[in-house]
């Protein structure tokens, strides 16, 4: 290329509230110029522009509008800084020169480390590989799987996120829909209910489905949440305080709590509400136990109605399974007066 440097490293890793810069410089400033920044957007393959510059004038363009800025270190510098990284930015970036018929683009990808589980009804039973369900499996088409994992502090994951959650783990029997629209399950241990034992495990796949007529499950991705030193402690409030990422911190950090007791669902969230706080919802409870090792033997309610708890040290008592997880007592009746409830507080 004549004018854009190629980058050294093209994947930008970030978490979730942080500041992320994406870089693109210019060895040479041709007349006449124009830098245009977009976003390719899986679900429907369009590049959405972010941001249009002649080097003197800037304009912002669509909903990343509010949280992008160039830059613009020096006059070569058309770099694309994105602050209080959301869900949604995770995706591939292009930064393009336009200058006649000699235009040049670099790719680059923004990488939220995160983590991948099929929404919300799972229970993983002792002794079992597969899920057991509460309320019945394959009842959204694609958008509302889309909106289910919105409601719980996640959005589908894209097959790069599943596929790594594969790698490290990841098994489940059930069909689910991820953001490009497609279906797949994740098998590390082929078995007779999940395609038979011949099949070679992996990422297998339905393919494109029809995005309002089939039901499957989704496969939801949340990312670290931004938290910070807790006040002086509550005795029955369990804070997480541990600063998760390196960059410019959130203003408006968030941090997930165990609030003691025999409540119902509703007293529940009553009880988050009067301190300040709101019943935590399934993605901040997987982030809390993935990203701040929560670890807690409580069985709590979460706000889809579902009571679990985080395990970061298996042991015989919470339990009894070998791995670390966030096991689940599934949806019990919302008037049972048994559990405790996580809140989360921030933004």
């Amino acid at each position: 290329m004549l004018y854009l440097l190629e980058p050294l490293h093209p994947t930008v890793h970030t978490q979730r509230g942080a500041t992320a810069t994406l870089p693109c410089v210019l060895r040479a400033l041709p007349h006449n110029y124009r830098v245009k920044w977009s976003k390719v957007e899986p679900a429907n393959y369009r590049e959405n522009i972010i941001i249009i510059t002649n080097g003197l004038y800037h304009k912002n363009y669509g909903p990343l509008s509010p949280r992008v800025r160039l830059r613009h270190s020096h006059r070569y510098d058309a770099s694309l800084t994105i602050s209080d990284v959301a869900l949604e930015d995770e995706g591939r970036y292009r930064c393009q020169l336009v200058n006649g018929l000699e235009d040049e683009s670099i790719s680059l990808t923004l990488h939220l480390e995160g983590e991948v589980g099929l929404h919300p009804r799972g229970v993983r039973r002792e002794g079992n590989p597969r899920l057991e369900w509460s309320n019945g499996r394959y009842k959204f088409n694609y958008h509302e799987a889309k909106r289910a994992c919105e409601q719980q502090d996640s959005r589908l994951a894209t097959y790069q996120q599943l596929y790594k959650a594969w790698t490290e783990g990841l098994d489940w029997c059930n069909a689910g829909w991820i953001l490009d629209g497609t279906v797949h399950y994740p098998i590390i241990h082929s078995r007779e209910p999940c395609g038979g034992r011949l099949l070679l495990p992996g990422v297998r796949t339905y393919g494109a489905r029809d995005k309002q007529k089939d039901r499957f499950d989704a496969f939801c991705f949340t990312s670290a949440l931004q938290v910070s030193p807790s006040p002086a402690a509550h005795p029955d409030w369990l804070f997480l305080g541990r600063v998760l990422t390196c960059a410019v911190p959130s203003p408006s950090p968030g941090r997930v709590y165990f609030i003691r007791g025999h409540l119902n669902f509703k007293e529940a969230g009553q009880a988050c509400r009067n301190h300040g706080a709101a019943i935590a919802k399934v993605g901040q409870l997987y982030s809390a136990w993935k990203f701040s090792q929560l670890d807690r033997c409580d069985g709590g309610w979460l706000e889809d109605g579902s009571v679990r708890y985080p395990i970061t040290t298996p042991r015989e008592r919470c339990g009894g399974l070998p791995d670390p997880g966030v096991r689940s007592f599934g949806f019990p009746s919302k008037e049972m007066r048994t559990y405790g409830t996580y809140c989360f507080v921030g933004k």
